[in-house]
């Protein structure tokens, strides 16, 4: 599916070229961050939630694999490379949640979450989806967009993928994009 049909209209060019933008969230110490933060790095972003029973950690343990085979292949790009996962459930992904979630993955997982406005923001700004699914006895899923974005150094949209985007296929587009 196109990235364009995953978003609200109008959120997405047809080229990308309205994705992305400024962000203010918390990190899983608790740290505030922004998009300032990961200028001159290649922010590789996935919207998800703790609670996801299979996207969410597939995607996430893809992209801690390709950062385990681009220090591998190349160790100068896997430097220039931020893993980023910014919930898309504010109320039940806490700072500790979070924190907790992220270890599972890669060290240099960055987590983020923030208020249900700023988690608005932020998706809205780069054109993810969400949407509370109701399940049995008051609890909720997430119904969410399943693609990885890849934003350059100066915070402009590059590129995105699907969740089920191979290792070795995610690498080589990596290792192609990324300035040494």
């Amino acid at each position: 599916m196109a990235l364009a049909l995953l978003m609200p209209s109008g959120a997405l060019a047809s080229d990308g070229a309205s994705l992305g933008g400024p962000f203010r969230l918390i990190d899983q110490t608790g740290t505030p961050r922004s998009d300032v933060d990961f200028h001159g790095s290649y922010p590789l972003i996935y919207f998800g939630f703790t609670h996801c029973p299979d996207l969410c950690p597939r995607s996430l343990g893809t992209m801690s694999a390709v950062l385990d085979e681009l220090s591998a292949r190349t160790p100068r790009k896997a430097q220039r490379l931020a893993l980023l996962f910014i919930t898309v459930d504010p109320e039940r992904d806490t700072v500790a949640v979070i924190k907790d979630y992220v270890a599972q993955f890669h060290p240099r997982l960055v987590g983020l979450t923030g208020s249900t406005q700023d988690i608005e923001h932020v998706t809205r700004t780069y054109g993810a989806f969400y949407a509370p699914v109701p399940e049995g006895g008051g609890s909720y899923a997430m119904d969410h967009s399943g693609f990885i974005v890849l934003m350059g150094p100066a915070g402009e949209y590059l590129t995105h993928f699907e969740s089920d985007v191979g290792v070795e296929e995610l690498a080589a587009e990596l290792e192609r994009r990324i300035a040494p």
